[in-house]
């Protein structure tokens, strides 16, 4: 755990990014949709394989699939495609990629129907203060019935690699749902600034 006197959830440990991410990223609530899709996109990447490696990688990732901007992705083409299964600085994994070009598609289909990709993932936001502080890690679900119905929403977007663990992990990261523990110093920071976060209007069929 970092030696700055703060208490924290301890997923984390000493690891001077885990640490960074954990205090300024995890649990606080993303509404802008290039950072939404990006971070779903990710999520798949680090389907079988650690957060830190993925985290390690972001800068990587964001030159290679231009700062996840979804229209310029969506027209990413074979040649695209090859240019990535050959970047070191990536995760070269052929279906992986093919997804992170599906879900710009996928993300630009919910702009279209919903206004934004943000309408769909915050539609599963769970009521608020209904679920007690996680006491430890133990008391993280994996899944829950919230990113069950979020991944079949994603999915019938086109979204890929968008599983029900992988929806629930990106709905803890983007503060959709606030699993820090209880006397973490972020938990009470997530919750003001979920507070006052300009959450869209769930979608119609939602």
């Amino acid at each position: 755990m970092a030696d700055d006197g703060r208490k924290r959830c301890v997923w984390p440990g000493a690891d001077a990014d885990y640490v960074r991410y954990h205090d300024d990223e995890w649990g606080r609530p993303v509404t802008d949709d290039v950072r939404l899709y990006e971070k779903l996109c990710l999520e798949g990447f680090q389907s079988g394989l650690s957060w830190i490696t993925i985290l390690r990688k972001r800068d990587n990732f964001r030159r290679a699939f231009a700062g996840f901007d979804p229209a310029r992705v969506a027209a990413f083409d074979q040649g695209d495609i090859d240019r990535l299964l050959n970047d070191a600085g990536i995760v070269r994994h052929r279906g992986k990629i093919e997804a992170a070009i599906a879900n710009a598609h996928g993300t630009l289909a919910a702009q279209e129907r919903y206004g934004s990709l943000a309408a769909v993932v915050w539609s599963v936001e769970p009521k608020r203060n209904r679920r007690p502080a996680p006491k430890a890690m133990g008391d993280i679900p994996a899944q829950t019935p919230e990113s069950v119905e979020l991944s079949k929403r994603l999915k019938r977007l086109g979204f890929r690699f968008v599983g029900p663990t992988t929806a629930y992990a990106a709905m803890q990261s983007l503060g959709v749902v606030n699993d820090h523990l209880r006397g973490c110093f972020a938990r009470s920071e997530c919750e003001a600034e979920r507070a006052v976060a300009p959450v869209p209007a769930p979608i119609p069929d939602g």
